[in-house]
């Protein structure tokens, strides 16, 4: 079972437009669990805001920097369609060629 970071548009001029992407990303994140590898996926991150507390803050860094750690320590990289006007998959895919992670962007390509 490989582990597989999945990388993807996130962010969006408008909420409709996230939500659509989070759905895209979780969807894409549950066909990579399915064909038999441990998805990382970011658009989750959001269950992390909903639990904070008074007092308790996780800044945009802190998500970047929490996802680069899972990145880093993913088999490969899967790239969803849709992808081309993320500046943070454009970053991701960047730290994985750096790091030598391979980049995928079909599903057929993650092998075993």
């Amino acid at each position: 079972m490989k582990r597989v970071y999945v990388a993807g548009a996130y962010s969006s001029g408008n909420v409709i437009g996230v939500l659509d992407n989070i759905r895209e990303g979780m969807r894409w994140s549950t066909k990579v669990f399915l064909a038999g590898h441990a998805p990382f996926s970011p658009w989750l991150d959001f269950h992390y805001q909903l639990m904070l507390r008074d007092g308790e803050a996780l800044s945009v860094p802190d998500y970047y920097e929490y996802s680069l750690a899972w990145l880093r320590a993913s088999d490969c990289v899967f790239v969803t369609p849709g992808w081309e006007d993320s500046k943070g998959t454009v970053a991701e895919i960047q730290e994985a060629e750096r790091l030598g992670i391979p980049v995928v962007y079909n599903i057929k390509d993650i092998s075993e």
